[in-house]
């Protein structure tokens, strides 16, 4: 039997403006709105980066914990809170994402150019960031955007353990400005790099490599995230719309392969998170 697909959204990101994308969104009611209209479209786990009142990327605590309860109450879907932020967010506010008790938080392994910014990632940030995942009962979703990454992954299991639950799941983030390239042979020696314990992985194909990134990954037998944080055309001249157009690519896609969308309950099941939140 095929494995079934983990299809994770990642709605609005920090790093397109709504002046220049109404079409974002970024306010509570919009979100949910999304979110409910991704998992009826296939998604199980929503990427959740928040915005203030002006649509600027926050990191507000009660925004936080107010956006986890909203969509715990409207959709099963496991909510992964992004500590990243945008790449002007201090990293003490980063850390103070987990207040908010998601199901499950990205977590980079190493600074990396985002563009023509410097996304960072310090190795005494990683650590804490992990240790307080484990100490906190989030499971972690690790963010490489290189092959420098996966090496900082296998260094941080081997000194600190598993991560809570037991489970480790990996996205490799491809195609960014000064990251590793969307091609199909980088995903390639991603994942053969990884590390014996982990035991899902899903690739994220940013701007035009997301389809070829889509379609490595279904073959080499991984996840999905797709989402307007990574994408905002669904060809050249035809702009997204609505983040349930890629979730449903996706999960066409995915079909095709014959490994068909999974549920919120199978993507618990698959991340091992904590069930009485």
């Amino acid at each position: 039997m095929t494995e079934p697909l983990l299809i994770t959204v990642a709605p609005t990101g920090a790093e397109t403006a709504k002046a220049d994308c109404p079409q974002l969104p970024t306010t509570l009611d919009e979100l949910v709105e999304t979110a409910v209209a991704c998992e009826a479209a296939g998604a199980a786990m929503i990427h959740v980066h928040i915005r203030d009142d002006e649509h600027r990327p926050s990191l507000d605590g009660q925004r936080l914990k107010d956006t986890v309860v909203a969509l715990r109450e409207s959709t099963s879907l496991v909510v992964q809170l992004s500590t990243g932020g945008s790449v002007h967010d201090p990293l003490e506010l980063r850390l103070k994402v987990l207040d908010a008790e998601p199901d499950s938080c990205s977590l980079t392994m190493g600074t990396t150019n985002f563009g023509d910014d410097v996304f960072s990632n310090p190795w005494p940030f990683v650590t804490e960031l992990y240790q307080l995942t484990q100490e906190r009962e989030v499971v972690p979703e690790f963010e490489l955007f290189d092959l420098g990454h996966v090496a900082a992954l296998h260094r941080l299991l081997d000194k600190f353990g598993l991560p809570y639950g037991g489970r480790v799941h990996c996205d490799l983030v491809m195609g960014v400005p000064g990251g590793m390239p969307g091609t199909a042979d980088a995903l390639v020696a991603a994942v053969n790099a990884l590390p014996d314990a982990v035991t899902s992985w899903s690739a994220t194909g940013i701007g035009r490599t997301a389809l070829p990134v889509a379609l490595a990954a279904l073959a080499k037998g991984g996840n999905l995230r797709v989402g307007m944080e990574d994408t905002l055309t669904l060809a050249k001249g035809q702009p997204v719309n609505h983040n349930a157009e890629l979730v449903e690519r996706a999960a066409a896609l995915a079909t095709l392969a014959q490994r068909p969308p999974m549920s919120p309950d199978e993507a618990r099941d698959l991340l091992n998170v904590k069930r009485d939140r």
